[in-house]
């Protein structure tokens, strides 16, 4: 589909990186901007947007010598370099590179990602600050090789931000809370290893928190021959008392099903916002081929008493596509292509303002009629 408003709204041309958490450890012209994208959304207490834009900041020299090379905050100490012998590791992928002699596979990354606040104008068409005294970095062992993906859902008076945080130790979900939009505190883990994707409903049921996850594992089990579903990365669903503490529920959830350009994997995408007709949730779904497939995005609906009850699942016809043209005054920077990832989700009386990572290198904002999701 066409929108009439559908532009890039922040590219990594505008991150300062003077200004970068990673001045903490390594000299400026180390390191340059590979992507700003996956920005998460919140409606600040004024009416502005906010955007949480994941930054992923590269190493201009990955490799040198006989080693290749990647960005590790250690507390009290700051950012560094690691380094791992080159010898076997297959670097063709610009984000990262896999290392070889072990028992399991091992990944490492060029880059290390924090979040920047972006204030927009209500419309989402005009960035107004960017608040670098408000960047989120690692704040925790865990999180040592950074913090990626953030998603925003107002419950009541407080902002709670879900984000996937990168280590060794383990690939978790963080929570942060805020009671203005802009100033967050870090909650702790909660959820561990491998969950991505992980967004809160905005809004309460009945005193309850919903969330939808999304479990990744290397091995899953096959569906009967004559179901519609095909076997892999899945929507699920949890709930909570407190927001903290999460218990898996054992019905529900949107699977990829055969016959849909989203067949290979779905996940969540913005955070479910409540309409007269149900959980409204935009949705990546994935399409094999190329580098790492297409993502699309897609949209389902879901009960507003019940979340397990899925009314519709629009999974054949995307509600937003890949847009080269938008990305072609940026095609020296392009190192991935065929991505839409829509991350945040806002009301703008007669349509939704929607705003997605491109590409994995910007953000794009597009305003959405809510005519399309009747």
């Amino acid at each position: 589909m066409r929108y009439d408003t559908d532009r890039l709204i922040f590219t990594p041309d505008e991150v300062d990186l003077s200004r970068s958490p990673l001045r903490q450890g390594l000299p400026l012209g180390s390191t340059f901007v590979l992507g700003a994208f996956n920005p998460g959304l919140a409606v600040l207490p004024g009416g502005n947007l906010l955007m949480m834009v994941r930054v992923a900041e590269a190493l201009r020299e990955p490799m040198t010598g006989h080693v290749v090379r990647g960005i590790r905050w250690v507390e009290g100490r700051g950012y560094g370099i690691v380094e791992w012998p080159l010898a076997g590791a297959d670097v063709s992928d610009p984000r990262g590179f896999e290392l070889a002699g072990g028992p399991n596979r091992l990944m490492g990354l060029t880059s290390l990602s924090w979040l920047l606040p972006v204030e927009l104008s209500p419309d989402g068409l005009e960035v107004l600050a960017v608040h670098y005294d408000r960047a989120i970095g690692p704040r925790a062992a865990w999180q040592d090789y950074g913090v990626e993906d953030a998603r925003i859902s107002r419950i009541g008076a407080t902002w709670y931000m879900t984000t996937c945080s990168i280590s060794a130790q383990r690939q978790s979900t963080a929570l942060y809370t805020s009671g203005d939009g802009l100033d967050w505190d870090l909650r702790g883990m909660v959820l561990d290893h491998q969950n991505k994707d992980m967004l809160l409903f905005e809004g309460l049921i009945d005193g309850v928190f919903w969330a939808l996850t999304r479990p990744l594992g290397s091995l899953y089990f096959a569906w009967p021959p004559d179901s519609p579903f095909h076997g892999g990365p899945s929507i699920n669903l949890a709930t909570s008392p407190d927001a903290l503490h999460w218990k898996p529920v054992e019905t529900g959830g949107i699977r990829p099903r055969k016959g849909s350009p989203a067949s290979e994997r779905v996940g969540g995408g913005a955070q479910p916002v409540l309409t007269p007709d149900g959980w409204l949730v935009l949705y990546h779904g994935v399409e094999a081929g190329g580098t790492v497939g297409t993502y699309r995005t897609f949209w389902a609906l879901l009960d507003a008493g019940d979340p397990t009850r899925i009314l519709r699942n629009e999974d054949q016809i995307a509600v937003l596509e890949p847009a080269p043209a938008l990305t072609a005054p940026l095609k020296d920077r392009m190192y991935l292509d065929g991505v839409v990832f829509t991350t945040g989700l806002a009301d703008g009386g007669d349509h939704w303002i929607a705003l997605s990572g491109e590409a994995d290198l910007a953000c794009r904002v597009t305003h959405i009629p809510k005519s399309v999701f009747r």
